[in-house]
């Protein structure tokens, strides 16, 4: 009896020990989501990545009704791989049709930018800057035909930008040129100095590769020039005005307005335009009209002086047919005074 007892004693202490001890246990905790899969964001960066591709190659401007279209797809394709990957493949043919076309244009922009700069006539002084331009436009059409995309964009970039910079400087010495050509130096030596000592700066800051500065200068540079040139028809302008009013007076006075009146009448009609070009303070115009009509006076006199010469010639022969005449009648006279008596 006390056995049994004591056997229950014990099962009853391994109960309540159980007990407690499950009750002191807490709960287990429900198992985790499973992370969610990245494919989708994969697929995400190659949509994106796709997308800023076609986008560096003008895709949205050369077809803005497909681009608009891809565009809404890819607004909705959230978190949806299939959806990122088919819009992916849509950016990419856009990519595809836009590359022919932007290399296209690139070309034909640089081409054209290139013959501003050789119209300037620097490619004469410095062709060494003309080379290097060049150079990088032809490495952008071989990286193009081996479809190194980016890279060929680089290239072309850098001979666009040197392109751009050889046309401000091409245009300072274009200016340049004009006064030298013209004589000009002569009615603003300062100004045509200090011109010449920034646009040595301009050299000298493309030639250390800050273009920056070589714009800025060669900018300036091109202005003082044309202040030069400026001063330079005003001047020009006057100095051919007085010319060509002391040809005029100089016709009159050998009356080339009437011996020549045709040519004369050219001539004034040039300086008269003249004269309102410079009323105008259109220097340039009026200084070469008065040239013309400098030499349209001058043609005239010397018209009138061939004129006179042919007249004075005329005059003497008549006067010697006269003289002849006069002779033979008096030589007629003597031989019938002869026979008559």
């Amino acid at each position: 009896m006390k056995r049994k007892l004591f056997l229950l004693l014990i099962a009853l202490s391994l109960i309540a020990s159980m007990s407690i001890s499950c009750k002191s246990t807490p709960k287990e905790a429900p198992p985790k989501e499973a992370p969610k899969t990245d494919v989708a964001l994969i697929a995400k960066n190659k949509a994106d990545q796709a997308r800023k591709q076609a986008m560096d190659f003008d895709a949205n401007k050369y077809f803005p009704t497909e681009w608009d279209a891809a565009e809404a797809q890819y607004q909705a394709a959230t978190n949806d791989t299939a959806k990122y990957n088919a819009v992916a493949t849509v950016y990419t043919d856009l990519f595809n049709k836009a590359v022919p076309l932007y290399a296209q244009a690139r070309e034909d922009e640089l081409m054209a930018l290139r013959a501003e700069v050789l119209a300037t006539g620097i490619a004469d002084a410095f062709p060494q800057y003309i080379k290097k331009a060049d150079d990088s436009a032809l490495d952008a059409k071989a990286k193009y035909d081996a479809g190194d995309y980016y890279a060929a964009k680089d290239s072309a970039d850098a001979a666009l930008s040197d392109y751009q910079t050889l046309l401000v400087g091409g245009k300072a010495y274009n200016a340049r040129q004009e006064i030298v050509n013209r004589g000009f130096t002569k009615y603003d030596p300062d100004n045509f100095q200090k011109s010449d000592e920034i646009g040595q700066k301009a050299i000298d800051a493309y030639d250390s590769g800050d273009k920056g500065t070589a714009v800025t200068n060669a900018e300036e540079a091109q202005l003082r020039y044309n202040i030069v040139l400026s001063n330079g028809w005003v001047a020009y302008a006057a100095e051919r005005k007085e010319s060509a009013e002391k040809e005029r007076q100089a016709a009159i006075n050998e009356r080339a307005n009437i011996a020549s009146k045709d040519t004369f009448r050219k001539g004034d009609t040039v300086f008269d335009n003249a004269n309102d070009f410079y009323d105008d303070e259109k220097y340039s115009d009026a200084a070469l009209a008065y040239v013309d009509a400098e030499a349209l006076f001058a043609v005239s006199r010397k018209e009138t002086a061939g004129k006179r010469v042919r007249a004075e010639e005329a005059i003497k022969i008549a006067e010697e047919k006269i003289e002849e005449s006069s002779e033979a009648a008096s030589e007629a006279e003597k031989i019938i005074e002869g026979v008559t008596k």
